[in-house]
């Protein structure tokens, strides 16, 4: 009898995952920084959030469609943009087509191990996400690529300042899968012969290469090599912010706000939509919860943008919480890489049916037909949960 593969939360399938993934490649999706204040905090804040559901008077049919940077999607839940993966032998590509199968559109790493052509193919709702690294020169030719591609709109990720250390020790990820490094890895692999089987019936191992940040006619640059560049590269300024969707000329996300006055910014740049994010709790750790920043910036920036959430997603009422509070949608990471590693493609889609059904039970309870029909009455926000940050005197704007 075949075994059921199904997974009934994203806890099971991040179980699954652990019992798959080589430690090293388990820890790399763990990640989290320092303490790892900011990764609990994330997911935590949630439960403290409740509703105030209704008993009767309820609604038969319910509609989570809704649209973000133009694009409808089935339901508030888009796929957020993650670096190289070392989970499945398809990567990106079985994620996009996850996505594509459930009606929602996919972030796409620039770091991804997959390209943006082979993305975009299997799903035509494709947000190419860009850091700021390289010259003006180097961004335009990669956007250039991107809009060629077909990409529907570009995320430019600010968050991050390569924060060091994690308490619980960081994975040794190798500079590439050499023989040395093969050699050094082997133990791992073989304690998890599922993983290596699904690399071995593929034809090749993962090469921890970022193939979206190669001109097409020179190799593609390794993880750590691109990594450099990025580190390398003078932070940004807002005008070089406004310099970035001007040369995009289409829908722009600005992802990594957590402050008031940033998203006001962000409005003057002139960008389609901002994501409340700070990084999965992999930048400055002690930041707080995306959705206790979410109210406030919400209320920053009003009707000027669309204002999506990053961060700590793992349930359907997570997804609506946030939608009551103000978001258009939320992004998720973590949640769909766990489905990708317990059971490819059909894992990934098993995690976007959870929070699909969990978000219809949720409008169900508070008597919904629709998401667009949420407001902040719907749920229960205790006295000091929300953070506002950048709102006083000393804020100031930095060119």
């Amino acid at each position: 009898m075949a075994k059921n593969l199904w997974m009934e939360t994203v806890a099971e399938a991040q179980r699954r995952a652990r019992r798959r993934l080589p430690a090293s490649v388990y820890s790399a999706l763990l990640a989290g920084s320092e303490k790892g204040v900011t990764y609990e905090d994330n997911m935590n804040a949630f439960g403290e959030v409740g509703f105030a559901p209704h008993v009767a008077g309820l609604v038969a049919e319910r509609d989570q469609a809704t649209t973000v940077m133009g694009q409808p999607i089935s339901f508030p839940v888009i796929i957020s943009p993650t670096g190289v993966q070392a989970v499945h032998p398809e990567g990106e590509v079985a994620v996009a087509r996850a996505a594509a199968a459930r009606g929602t559109a996919i972030g796409l790493s620039s770091f991804a191990s997959r390209s943006v052509e082979d993305v975009v193919a299997a799903n035509p709702q494709t947000f190419f996400q860009l850091y700021w690294m390289g010259s003006r020169d180097v961004m335009e030719a990669r956007m250039a690529r991107a809009r060629a591609a077909g990409a529907v709109g570009l995320i430019a990720t600010l968050d991050w300042t390569f924060s060091y250390g994690r308490d619980w020790g960081s994975p040794k990820i190798p500079e590439k899968l050499d023989l040395k490094a093969m050699l050094g890895f082997a133990h791992e692999g073989l304690l998890r012969p599922k993983w290596l089987l699904d690399y071995v019936r593929s034809g090749a191992l993962p090469d921890l290469t970022t193939p979206n940040l190669t001109d097409g006619g020179r190799p593609a640059p390794t993880f750590f090599g691109a990594y450099g560049e990025w580190m390398t590269t003078p932070p940004p300024t807002w005008e070089d912010i406004a310099w970035m969707r001007e040369t995009w000329g289409g829908p722009f996300m600005l992802k990594g706000i957590s402050r008031h006055d940033d998203a006001r910014r962000a409005v003057d740049a002139g960008v389609t939509a901002i994501s409340v994010s700070n990084h999965g709790g992999n930048n400055l750790d002690t930041t707080p919860a995306t959705i206790r920043l979410l109210p406030g910036i919400v209320e920053a920036v009003g009707d000027d943008v669309e204002v999506l959430l990053d961060g700590g997603v793992r349930r359907g009422s997570d997804v609506v919480k946030a939608v009551a509070l103000g978001a258009r949608a939320v992004m998720i990471g973590r949640a769909y890489l766990w489905g990708l590693a317990a059971n490819g493609q059909p894992g990934v889609e098993n995690v976007l049916d959870i929070l699909r059904r969990g978000v219809d039970s949720c409008l169900l309870g508070l008597g919904h037909g629709s998401i667009h029909d949420l407001t902040p009455d719907d749920v229960v926000v205790p006295d000091g949960f929300r953070r506002e940050l950048g709102t006083g005197a000393r804020s100031r704007s930095r060119t």
